[in-house]
């Protein structure tokens, strides 16, 4: 039988198993993927520990986790125009994408080019396109400056590269032992921690224009401080929080339109996915650990053998 690292309950790791499920069947507008890789992202544990987007119902356990994957159309579903069996594919699975197999809506799913390999397709759906929305929301016009708190993570170096494509100046915070990552793509890096602001200031001293955050708490209250215009401040790390500091979260456009941009992107040499951890399936918890305890630089995605 296919194997998915699922969830059993609401809880910590040891909540986690990888077990044995009867392979899913297609309903209507949606398509049966062999998953061939599936991105990790902090959003993954966070469901394991009962977060749930709003209007979200709650999943029925045990539950699969992710929320990213590439692989290849088995079946596909009443209703699907625009996809054959055997195309390749990438998208936002309906219920957890670290398995042999998952169900595909055709409303997130987009072919993937054949120049990108599954393994960074599978870095796009959540991560870059999430940085990509928030760029796009931001709306900065060129030689603007634009703050990125967790610029080393899967998200922040999409949002790095997609900004300085767009001609903004950018200023990464994140730590010490990603210095490295963030200059490469162009960013001004800043260490992380509790003076990272002075850190800011010391390079921008008027201020930003923007901040993109990608961490909360007392992060984004703290980079709220550098940006004049509140209604520049936007986050994806903070949104218990943010509409209080004047700000907003990220708007999520959630189509495969985006899909398709991103993948272009990728494909011209703009955006590279930066995927500098892979893990097979079995081993999906040292996959998750490594980005529920922070460690990640760039992205993490586990590839299933086919």
């Amino acid at each position: 039988m296919p194997k998915a690292y699922v969830f059993t309950q609401y809880g910590g790791p040891e909540t986690e198993a990888l077990v044995e499920q009867d392979r899913p069947s297609p309903g209507p507008g949606q398509l049966l993927v062999a998953v061939r890789a599936a991105g990790v992202n902090p959003v993954d544990w966070k469901q394991r520990v009962g977060y749930q987007r709003p209007g979200q119902q709650p999943r029925e356990l045990p539950a699969v986790l992710g929320n990213e994957a590439a692989g290849v159309v088995e079946e596909i579903g009443e209703g699907v125009t625009g996809f054959q069996v055997g195309d390749e594919v990438f998208g936002n699975p309906v219920a957890g994408g670290y398995a042999q197999y998952a169900l595909f809506p055709v409303a997130v799913t987009a072919h993937k080019p054949a120049g990108v390999s599954f393994t960074d397709a599978a870095a796009l759906p959540v991560a870059a396109a999430t940085a990509y929305d928030g760029v796009r929301q931001l709306a900065l016009p060129a030689g603007a400056t634009l703050l990125v708190t967790g610029a080393g993570g899967g998200v922040g170096v999409a949002v790095v590269q997609i900004a300085r494509t767009d001609g903004l100046n950018v200023i990464g915070v994140a730590g010490e032992g990603k210095k490295d990552l963030v200059e490469s793509l162009g960013a001004v890096h800043v260490p992380s921690g509790r003076d990272f602001a002075d850190g800011v200031r010391a390079v921008a001293p008027d201020g930003v224009d923007a901040v993109y955050d990608l961490v909360g708490g007392e992060v984004l209250e703290s980079a709220a401080e550098l940006v004049t215009d509140r209604t520049k401040l936007i986050t994806a790390g903070g949104k218990d929080i943010v509409e209080g500091l004047g700000g907003s979260p990220v708007v999520r456009a959630r189509t495969a339109a985006v899909l398709d941009e991103v993948a272009r992107l990728v494909v011209d040499g703009t955006l590279d996915p930066l995927v500098t951890q892979t893990f097979p399936l079995e081993q999906a918890a040292d996959a998750l650990r490594t980005v529920e305890e922070g460690h990640a630089r760039g992205k993490v995605v586990i590839e299933v053998a086919a």
